[in-house]
């Protein structure tokens, strides 16, 4: 995470989010659910303090994540849950890929995410 990424705290528990890989507010930006406008006012939550969108992450490097209540995803329509494990999880992928690869903040999002922001 680059340096002025560092010390956002998690509105949820009022830690910090010390790393990409742990980023609600990153993740949220790289699938295209957060517009790069916004992501200055936008308050950061670490993946576990948002099990609703963190349950979709299968993968072995995260711990799974289980919601509860009507968004769990044993309550969703089957291809549904499918459709979004495959996007947050490629979303997770990208978030532990940037942190080697050095990226400016503009390539963060998922190519197909990159090409609706260029087309704007």
């Amino acid at each position: 995470m680059a340096k002025c990424d560092e010390g956002y705290l998690c509105e949820v528990c009022g830690k910090p989010v010390d790393h990409l890989a742990e980023s609600d507010m990153y993740l949220r930006y790289v699938i295209g659910l957060l517009d790069p406008e916004v992501l200055h006012t936008t308050p950061e939550r670490h993946l576990v303090c948002n099990p609703v969108l963190s349950q979709f992450i299968v993968h072995p490097d995260f711990e799974p994540v289980v919601a509860s209540g009507d968004f769990a995803k044993n309550n969703l329509d089957a291809q549904y849950v499918q459709q979004q494990e495959t996007l947050i999880t490629r979303g997770y992928e990208r978030l532990l890929e940037i942190r080697k690869l050095g990226l400016p903040l503009i390539d963060y999002p998922l190519p197909e995410v990159r090409e609706k922001l260029g087309n704007r």
